[in-house]
């Protein structure tokens, strides 16, 4: 853990934040840690990522610029003295100063805030549709081969099923939309602004580009399955990025390919005894049974 010190300092040695910069700390995720940082009127958020996630993050932030450009809401990194937008502690973590985004984390637990989620998915992939940044991951990145999917006799043999599935309809379906993609984007990320009437989208942690409806696919995992999801995806179809048929035939099994993403992570987590950002290994082995029950159900449970 970096102490809230450490932190201060570093921004005020290489962003030049006046002496009266405060800072409080905010969450530690899976594998991050973020601040609050406030001088007078202005806020940032300081976020920091372990060492081994530390180029995918800066990606990540590229990403976010991209957005930011466009004027969508992100948290776009700002650039330090040196003209960087990120900078190594002496332990290897990454540590960047992102932009504010004003507003409240969403739920998506009703129907206005799941419209909030799809318009904002969609305007998101209107910008990044076709884009690319260098190193960005491309998909995916799931090997059913992967040594860490034996942790249980169910995994790799639902994962595997999954791959494949998503395969079979790959070969059926040519000319997927594509872009770079958030990868999961959690009711949470998305961030409303009620004074403005401005809904922006944060934790832009790494870069992907594959299918769009990876994106999609992943918002309706957290809101709990095409039924309960059906607002989100009414309003993020209506932007027109994916055709009917899309939506039909692929949504179903990038969903289920999403779950097996789950237990890909999850299992690699327990294997490595990775208990960052949480407060202990059954939150990883919830994680983990999340995803167990989502593959053998079809891929339509909550979390």
């Amino acid at each position: 853990m970096i102490s809230d010190e450490a932190i201060l300092e570093l921004l005020r040695r290489c962003w030049g934040l006046a002496d009266d910069t405060q800072v409080s700390r905010h969450y530690g995720g899976m594998g991050s840690q973020t601040w609050i940082v406030a001088q007078g009127d202005r806020r940032w958020m300081a976020k920091s990522v372990a060492a081994h996630l530390a180029e995918r993050f800066a990606r990540g932030l590229e990403v976010a610029r991209l957005l930011d450009t466009a004027g969508i809401r992100s948290g776009a990194p700002a650039p330090g003295l040196s003209g960087t937008i990120t900078v190594d502690t002496a332990s290897g973590d990454r540590i960047a100063l992102l932009t504010w985004v004003p507003g409240s984390p969403l739920t998506g637990a009703d129907e206005a805030e799941q419209r909030l989620i799809g318009d904002t998915l969609a305007r998101v992939h209107c910008v990044l549709r076709d884009r690319g940044v260098p190193g960005a991951q491309r998909f995916h990145w799931v090997d059913p081969a992967a040594a860490h999917l034996g942790l249980r006799p169910w995994i790799r043999p639902a994962v595997t099923a999954a791959v494949d599935e998503l395969a079979a309809l790959q070969r059926r379906e040519l000319g997927w939309v594509q872009g770079l993609l958030h990868a999961d984007p959690a009711p949470e990320a998305f961030r409303y602004d009620a004074a403005s009437g401005v809904c922006g989208i944060i934790d832009w942690s790494s870069a992907h580009y594959g299918p769009l409806l990876y994106d999609l696919a992943s918002a309706v995992m957290y809101l709990g399955g095409p039924d309960r999801a059906a607002a989100m995806t009414d309003a993020y179809q209506s932007a027109g990025l994916l055709t009917p048929r899309e939506m039909a035939d692929g949504l179903p099994v990038m969903l289920r390919f999403r779950w097996a993403v789950q237990a890909d992570y999850f299992a690699w987590r327990i294997t490595a005894n990775d208990l960052t950002g949480i407060t202990g290994p059954e939150e990883n082995d919830k994680g983990l049974e999340d995803a167990r029950r989502a593959l053998l159900s079809g891929g339509v449970i909550g979390t």
